[in-house]
């Protein structure tokens, strides 16, 4: 059973998994502050799937790219359930965790995130309609130079995640992910970490891939 959150961007989410099922998710849109409403969101969603922390066997969470500060409340909340009941935990990338989102489109998915001026968190997928499997690294990357590899592609690229509005001030040549599936969710974050090798909750780490000054 994984429960993960998400906490890397404007919207806040939870999702709770068992043996491959979608038990539940929830996702707010928020201006408070994560840490005012992601453990409630968590006890009321275990509440509603009839389960407790405690039958948790895996603590999921976006450990970036994103904004510090609403990574850690994420990270640092996993990290203490599974303290507390002797669990494990998953460090999911946030552009991995968008890419799930649309794991049902087969071919080559981008995952970009809004970064500053220019620049994007960007990554790059290949999903087989069921499975998704890395290409790129994450990595911050100039919104032309994302352009650029999108059409050496030569074929339809999904794009998900907000950095769809940036790449369409230059770029026509891309697929749109529905809006529903654009924001970070921890469902992507659950059905990632259904593929990932969980590690003591002392090993979960931040990845804050911080935008650096390029030119």
């Amino acid at each position: 059973m994984i429960l993960a959150v998400d906490t890397s961007g404007k919207t806040c989410s939870c999702a709770v998994v068992k043996d491959g099922v979608l038990l539940g998710s929830r996702m707010i849109y928020t201006q408070r502050a994560h840490s005012q409403i992601l453990l409630p969101t968590v006890k009321q969603l275990l509440a509603d799937t009839g389960y407790t922390v405690q039958d948790v066997d895996v603590f999921a969470c976006a450990n970036g790219p994103g904004s510090y500060t609403c990574l850690r409340i994420g990270i640092a909340a996993m990290q203490a359930l599974a303290f507390a009941g002797g669990k494990q935990c998953a460090g999911i990338s946030s552009l991995e965790g968008l890419a799930w989102n649309i794991s049902a489109r087969s071919g080559i998915l981008c995952a970009c995130l809004a970064a500053r001026k220019n620049l994007c968190y960007c990554a790059f997928f290949e999903s087989d309609g069921a499975n998704v499997t890395r290409l790129t690294d994450d990595a911050v990357t100039e919104v032309g130079d994302i352009a650029a590899q999108i059409e050496a592609y030569r074929e339809p690229v999904m794009i998900v995640g907000d950095g769809i509005a940036v790449l369409r001030e230059i770029s026509e040549g891309f697929l749109a992910a529905p809006l529903h599936l654009c924001n970070q969710s921890a469902s992507g974050i659950a059905l990632a970490a259904m593929h990932t090798e969980p590690v003591p909750p002392e090993q979960l780490t931040v990845n804050y891939l911080q935008a650096v000054k390029i030119g």
